[in-house]
């Protein structure tokens, strides 16, 4: 391992001392403008409390993760954008980000993927490189490595050579990050990995990325988007990277050292009532069953956080399970699990039912069009959901202890 400087600054941000905040986002498409709501909502309770009025999240998460539209507004808040840049960037983008193909290229995709590329590229050059920046194709790519982001990210991404999910994070200690491999992911174009975690079967080619570009050691894979893993929703991931001995990161666990946000972009259970078993048929499985295996992998890993975390704020995932709501600081013998808790979590994802949207006092909005991913007229709409549900259930005593 090539040695890192002490005062590499994500090093630095890794090292330093205190209780770690570990922020997570759900991949969803479009959806995704009703995470920016509710972080919108989180950011503004933080600066308040904090008395800081141009606090940023990315600097309050020492580790921001994202998948798909996830991956976008993870890679913007570590960046240093604020969250009012992101709502943005989608408000004013999101036509141009769903592009309809080319009628004969239809049939493989249903968008092109080259709008969505460059808008990343411009967005992270111009940010990273300050206010006033005007973007030059000609300029270098912002790189995975770059000196200049708040803190850690990891993007998830599918490896469709190696059949394997892939989190790739900027973490300087990791074994593909080191800067003596020709191979470096460190050296990978940002913007790239974030469209790769975007790129939705159907709806967007895949992301051909090379490694070791311009060395006798060249080679490609061909990457989709992370969401067709089973980390649509990425918050044990991000556990699992900051804790285990591979990764090298090795934050202390503990209900009062490690705090896990995870937001989400909004549930609707896809209930069938008037499903008839004729229906079954390959091509219908087909269809729904990604979709259900998606949903499946993200309420399983939402359960998986609420045995291993203290949840301090979720809705119900089903009626069994219930909430795992359990109070800050309970005694071991009073848990709602048998071991001890290892972290501080919160679930914050609306559930976008007929039966939840009358819940936001949103009689209008259609859930069955809630449930799309690509429908970009739907921005408002996504908004309103956004900002009701943060305006009753963002609450900053959800992160006591860690503010």
């Amino acid at each position: 391992m090539t040695d890192v400087s002490a005062d590499h600054p994500i090093l630095a941000r890794m090292r330093k001392e205190g209780p770690k905040k570990i922020l997570t986002c759900d991949g969803g498409g479009i959806r995704g403008l009703i995470s920016v709501e509710i972080l919108a909502k989180l950011e503004a309770d933080l600066r308040i409390k904090l008395g800081q009025p141009e606090l940023l999240l990315g600097d309050y998460f020492d580790f921001i993760c994202g998948t798909s539209t996830g991956g976008i507004i993870a890679a913007c808040l570590s960046s240093g954008m604020s969250v009012s840049q992101i709502r943005d960037f989608y408000v004013s983008n999101g036509s141009s980000m769903f592009e309809r193909a080319k009628w004969y290229m239809q049939l493989h995709q249903k968008y092109e993927a080259e709008p969505l590329a460059l808008l990343l590229q411009q967005a992270l050059t111009c940010q990273l490189n300050g206010p006033g920046s005007i973007y030059n194709e000609n300029d270098p790519p912002v790189e995975l490595g770059d000196l200049r982001m708040r803190g850690l990210l990891m993007l998830v991404l599918r490896n469709h050579n190696t059949d394997s999910p892939w989190p790739v994070c900027n973490n300087p200690l990791a074994k593909y990050n080191q800067l003596d491999r020709k191979d470096c992911n460190l050296h990978l174009p940002l913007w790239q990995l974030v469209r790769a975690s975007t790129a939705a079967p159907t709806f967007f080619p895949p992301e051909v990325v090379t490694f070791a570009a311009g060395t006798n050691r060249e080679y490609q894979f061909v990457f989709v988007d992370g969401g067709i893993t089973t980390y649509n929703n990425p918050a044990y991931l991000a556990f699992q990277m900051a804790t285990a001995s591979p990764y090298k990161i090795n934050w202390t666990t503990g209900v009062d050292q490690m705090l896990i946000v995870s937001v989400g972009t909004g549930n609707a259970p896809a209930a069938r009532p008037d499903f008839r078993p004729e229906e079954l048929s390959r091509l219908g499985l087909a269809i729904t069953v990604p979709s259900a295996l998606m949903n499946a992998a993200t309420a399983g890993w939402d359960m998986v956080c609420r045995v291993l975390g203290e949840c301090r704020y979720g809705g119900e995932v089903d009626r069994e399970f219930g909430a795992m709501i359990q109070a800050p600081n309970t005694p071991a013998g009073e848990s709602n699990w048998s071991g001890l808790k290892q972290f501080a979590y919160v679930r914050y994802d609306p559930l976008t039912s007929r039966e939840g949207l009358n819940d936001l006092d949103l009689p209008d909005v259609s859930d069955k069009a809630m449930a799309g991913m690509d429908d970009v007229k739907l921005i408002p709409e996504l908004q309103r959901v956004g900002e009701a549900y943060a305006g009753r259930h963002v609450k900053i005593d959800h992160l006591a202890g860690f503010v």
